[in-house]
């Protein structure tokens, strides 16, 4: 039982915090935290190890204050109770024994005399100068007509105030008894203590005297105790936290001027540093920091000029040559058609002169496009580009060279055209590439090229089916002069830089250029482009896997794959059907869906 209680050396020095744009940013946040409170303390709990550490702090200091203070509070409010207890009952046992003596021993025989006994006996018990204040009660245990004194209490008391629990062990026992019990009215009560025993008052009545006694005055000084705690509590919480803002500011300011001059370095500032004062742990983070800055800023630079020499090498070593190897080519255009006149060693080695020139005058070029790649000055000249025509202007061109390897160039394009806003010249090239990488690795089989566009892409898709390639060698095959084999000789004359230069070409129009193969069965090279400068792919309208054949996935308007990046992930199949394009003979007549019905296309047409 206890009465209710309450528980309550720098290039540039960079300060981030003094910059313009951060003042700004700060009114901002301060609007942001005024909008949308949560998620703005969320996204700064996440972002911002300042916060999130002043925060912890706050929170951690402030659940060990309130278990400590609800600890003391309890400690102090059991001590003033106990004690307060222990004086209430050697005064009331006192009083009331006193009082028993009394009004037992009277003599007494009329109504008159016991009633002014009783008032003087209890008057004197109510104000005995006690420190605490005291009130009683005296109540009949038993009804009765003779009675000489009725029931009597003093202050604002009534015998209503009396628990029935204690008026029952009053009138069974002739001990002393004491409970603890509220007082006042429902809305402002306060807490007591009620102490009673049994009395004889004459004609020998019992009767239930009680003294009670008011605590409010310990409940006073209960609250003001816990109100003085939560109040140092509070002031200790401030000091806490900005002990804890000044240590944690102190370590992470630094780091997020790291992270600022971090940003600035990689944006291309390779002059920013950060500021460093003092010789602790920090300034020599600092240190550190701007020796590295300034060692990568010097391998930057050295990589940069190594590079601008190596491109103007390769532009000017282009050049150069092309003059004399103009002057060499004539001569060997002549030499090459007077070859009948020649022995037939003197006219082999002028064939092969020949041929070695003009892959030479190739590889010149392709230099020429990799230095203007690499200078950034390629553009693009964009212009409404119907890709059928482009197809089968490649067709014409390759078509030779497929007929000495045997192998037959299928197109299969939509009948109403495909047209996209490119640069014809370079859409041109990187078919061209494709197709001619096809003819060299088919192995004599039918080349497949299909054309389809969707809402926001066109795709031409160039399948071969001959050795194919591995896993590897997709994720390789459009770096500069990578070969699969080394040991395989190329026969079409390529420089090894056809596939690297297409993929620079497909960047320059946003597209996407990937490559799908399996040892054995064949390739795919799909070429995805936006239908105008405007517009982004989103998915491309022709699959990568050659489970869905070219040729249902372009009748099939609308029809979309998923994208795989310039580095292609193998195995995605969202249809497979009963059909088995490897087994196409080249003399087989194949139908073009681009044709109308009953037209056919035989070997050799485009």
């Amino acid at each position: 039982m206890s009465p209710h209680t309450s528980t309550g050396a720098e290039l540039v020095p960079v300060d981030v915090h003094a910059h313009p744009q951060a003042k700004s940013a700060r009114w901002s946040k301060i609007e942001q935290w005024i909008k949308h409170p949560w998620s703005t303390g969320r996204l700064r709990w996440q972002r911002h190890l300042l916060f999130r550490t002043v925060i912890s702090t706050l929170l951690f200091t402030a659940l060990a204050l309130v278990a400590a203070g609800a600890f003391l509070s309890n400690q102090i409010s059991s001590t003033l109770f106990d004690e307060r207890v222990n004086q209430i009952s050697k005064e009331s046992e006192r009083g009331l024994s006193q009082a028993r003596s009394i009004l037992e021993s009277a003599s007494t025989t009329d109504r008159a005399s016991t009633q002014a006994l009783v008032n003087s006996t209890l008057s004197a018990l109510e104000g005995d100068g006690a420190t605490v204040v005291r009130d009683f009660v005296l109540m009949p245990i038993a009804c009765d007509q003779s009675l000489y004194v009725g029931p009597m209490a003093s202050g604002s008391l009534t015998t209503r105030a009396i628990p029935a629990d204690l008026s029952e062990r009053v009138a069974g026992d002739q001990g002393i008894y004491w409970r603890s019990i509220e007082l006042g009215a429902e809305d402002a009560t306060q807490p007591g203590l009620i102490v009673g025993t049994k009395v004889l008052i004459p004609p020998g009545r019992e009767y239930g005297l009680y003294l009670v006694y008011d605590l409010s005055s310990v409940q006073d000084t209960l609250e003001f105790i816990n109100r003085a705690m939560a109040f140092t509590g509070l002031i200790l919480l401030v000091v806490v936290g900005f002990v804890a803002w000044s240590v944690a500011r102190t370590v992470v300011r630094p780091v997020a001027d790291a992270a600022y001059v971090s940003e600035r370095i990689a944006s291309g500032d390779l002059d920013r540093r950060m500021k460093v004062a003092g010789k602790d742990e920090v300034a020599r983070l600092g240190s550190a920091f701007n020796h590295m800055a300034h060692s990568l800023q010097e391998q930057i630079t050295a990589l940069n000029h190594l590079s601008a020499m190596q491109q103007r090498f390769v532009s000017d070593v282009s050049h150069e040559l092309r003059t004399p190897l103009t002057t060499v080519r004539m001569a060997a255009e002549v030499i090459h058609d007077a070859r009948e006149n020649f022995d037939p060693l003197t006219a082999r080695s002028a064939e092969l002169m020949y041929n070695q020139i003009d892959r030479f005058q190739h590889l010149l070029n392709d230099l020429l496009e990799v230095s203007r790649f690499d200078a950034g000055v390629a553009v693009l000249d964009r212009e409404s580009t119907d890709l059928n025509v482009i197809a089968r202007k490649v067709i014409d061109i390759a078509t030779p060279v497929a007929d000495e390897y045997g192998s037959m160039i299928r197109l299969n394009a939509p009948s109403d055209g495909c047209v996209a806003e490119v640069d014809p010249r370079r859409v041109e090239r990187v078919i061209r590439n494709l197709v001619l990488n096809a003819v060299e690795h088919g192995e004599s089989k039918p080349i497949d090229i299909t054309i389809g566009s969707n809402q926001n892409a066109v795709a031409i898709t160039v399948r071969d089916y001959g050795i194919g390639m591995s896993e590897e060698a997709c994720r390789h095959v459009f770096d500069r002069f990578w070969r699969a084999d080394p040991a395989r000789a190329r026969t079409t004359g390529g420089s090894g830089l056809g596939l690297s230069i297409s993929m620079e070409d497909t960047r320059l129009h946003d597209g996407r250029l990937e490559a799908w193969g399996k040892p054995g069965v064949g390739s795919v090279f799909r070429l995805t482009l936006p239908r105008s400068e405007e517009q982004e792919i989103v998915s491309s309208p022709l699959p990568l896997d050659p489970s869905v054949p070219e040729s249902l996935a372009s009748v099939v308007l609308g029809d979309s794959f998923p994208l795989t990046g310039e580095v292609p992930k193998i195995g995605y199949t969202p249809l497979i059907l009963d059909l088995d394009l490897d087994e196409a003979s080249p003399d087989d007549d194949v139908t073009d869906p681009s044709l109308g019905s009953g037209e056919r296309k035989k070997e050799g047409e485009s």
